[in-house]
């Protein structure tokens, strides 16, 4: 059951970047959205990272090796570079912000470079997903619902700017189609191969995902929930990120 719901959830995990590139067409206001979904997905990350991800990651650790904490730190620090490296190919999620002048400058990130850089990036974010959520369907609703919002202004950014490059809604929407079933992707490979996971494997793959998680808390999230901290929809949103983690512990 956990692994069907694991395939659902990369599914729908896609569709947050679809739901950014809607809103870049139906709404004037787009700033504020992203600013609510960035600040929002700082609260569920960061707790989600140090109170769910990181016990898990310990307990199959320990459970799989007895040199449990070299193992931790280290594939920790490759799901941070492998992220931080994929990331120097995808269009910047600040993008919105910038000047004609800046845009244009960054158009080449919609490349095929850009593209190929983005569908792997999702593909192994959704096998981490998935791994998740077949060791924890709590935890992984959460790492969901972070991931998610945190996808929404970054398909804003890919819409807006693939769309100033094609001039064509249809082209621009089958792009972003492409890109977002690359996270289901991802889990359709970890379905096939999850019989041969072990305690040692899983603690590996939910440690790349807490470098994943630590990558995009720090380096992407953060900076702008500081640049923006004296907007009224920074600090709701990160208030409600935090309320919403607690309340699913609940159940």
């Amino acid at each position: 059951m956990n692994q069907e719901m694991g395939l659902f959830i990369t599914l729908a995990l896609g569709l947050f970047i679809l739901l950014g590139s809607v809103i870049v067409f139906v709404t004037k206001n787009s700033n504020k959205v992203v600013n609510f979904s960035i600040s929002m997905a700082f609260g569920v990350m960061i707790c989600l990272g140090l109170f769910e991800l990181l016990p898990e990651a310990l307990e199959h650790m320990q459970e799989g090796s007895q040199a449990w904490q070299p193992l931790l730190i280290g594939f920790t620090v490759v799901g941070v570079l492998l992220l931080g490296i994929l990331d120097k190919f995808v269009p910047d999620h600040d993008l919105m912000d910038q000047s004609e002048k800046e845009i244009n400058e960054n158009l080449h990130h919609i490349g095929i470079v850009a593209s190929i850089a983005l569908i792997l990036h999702n593909i192994i974010e959704g096998m981490a997903i998935f791994s998740t959520v077949s060791t924890n369907m709590n935890m992984g609703l959460m790492m969901c619902i972070g991931v998610g919002l945190h996808n929404i202004p970054l398909g804003m950014v890919i819409t807006s700017t693939i769309y100033k490059y094609n001039k064509s809604i249809k082209k621009t929407i089958g792009a972003s189609i492409l890109i977002s079933i690359s996270t289901f992707l991802g889990g359709v490979i970890m379905y096939f191969i999850s019989n041969m996971i072990t305690p040692l494997t899983l603690g590996i793959l939910l440690s790349i995902t807490l470098g994943m998680i630590l990558y995009i808390v720090l380096l992407e999230l953060l900076p702008h929930v500081l640049e923006h901290k004296k907007e009224s929809t920074t600090l709701v949103g990160v208030g409600v990120g935090i309320l919403v983690l607690f309340i699913s512990k609940l159940f």
